[in-house]
């Protein structure tokens, strides 16, 4: 149904700001040590938590395909699952299926570039200031799950198979971020590339984060366990959820007056 004059389509996705990175990036980390929580210290083993925890990322995408404009609540259980099940993905063609980590960061490089190459094709924008349409959404969480399984791959290739450790990682993947920062606020940085970047490397970032926190001293963690380091992300991550969701209200409050005006 077309909108009425004068009245402009609403983005179903958020607005990236300072909330936008914080609240991704607790989500990128707890998926890491809710993966592991699940798979390892539960006992599910990845095959069982892999199945338990795609289903319910299909029920949780379907509510939020159901909606017509952002929703904090419905879009960030998204996230958050997504981040499970992308990190879930990745460990299970590790440890199931013995592909190397090499392997892995190539293949899921390609799948990000391929999915990106194709919405480009086929909707000529790859902005996420202007998903509008169901097919656009659809593009946007496919490559929200490459980007997981990408950052996972990585983060794991640089802390494990090459020696790096947990801290170290997640300084590299840091100074990366703050590069792309920096090319895009001094040196003009395109702002889709930008974003897709940052977005790609926060979840290394996290992983490395996750991992630091959650692992034993002997592994180079601090050993607070999977649990308490989950639990931690959740309450942060609900903090925050609740405040873009009274935030978001004003703005589209403000908005609506504006167009009536």
């Amino acid at each position: 149904m077309p909108l009425p004059s004068g009245i402009l389509p609403t983005n179903r996705v958020p607005e990236v700001k300072i909330d936008f990175w914080l609240i991704k990036l607790m989500a990128v980390t707890m998926g890491e040590t809710a993966a592991d929580y699940l798979a390892v210290n539960m006992g599910f083993g990845l095959t069982t938590t892999s199945l338990f925890m795609s289903a319910i990322l299909a029920v949780a995408l379907a509510l939020q395909f159901m909606q017509r404009k952002y929703v904090p609540w419905f879009y960030w259980t998204a996230v958050v699952l997504i981040s499970i099940v992308g990190t879930l993905i990745t460990d299970n063609l590790v440890d199931n299926f013995h592909v190397a980590l090499e392997t892995t960061t190539v293949f899921f490089t390609i799948a990000l570039a391929l999915t990106f190459a194709v919405w480009y094709a086929v909707e000529k924008t790859l902005s996420i200031h202007s998903i509008f349409t169901t097919r656009r959404e659809i593009f946007y969480w496919l490559a929200i799950l490459f980007t997981f399984s990408l950052g996972t791959a990585a983060g794991d290739l640089v802390a494990e198979a090459f020696g790096l450790g947990f801290l170290t990682t997640g300084v590299i993947f840091g100074a990366i971020i703050a590069a792309i920062t920096a090319a895009y606020y001094f040196f003009n940085l395109n702002a889709i590339l930008a974003f897709w970047a940052a977005y790609i490397f926060t979840r290394p970032l996290g992983a490395s984060l996750g991992d630091f926190l959650s692992q034993p001293v002997e592994y180079g963690g601090l050993g607070f366990g999977t649990i308490v380091t989950s639990l931690l992300f959740l309450g942060c991550i609900a903090g925050l959820v609740i405040y873009m969701t009274i935030t978001y209200r004003r703005e589209r409050v403000n908005v609506t007056v504006q167009q009536r005006t």
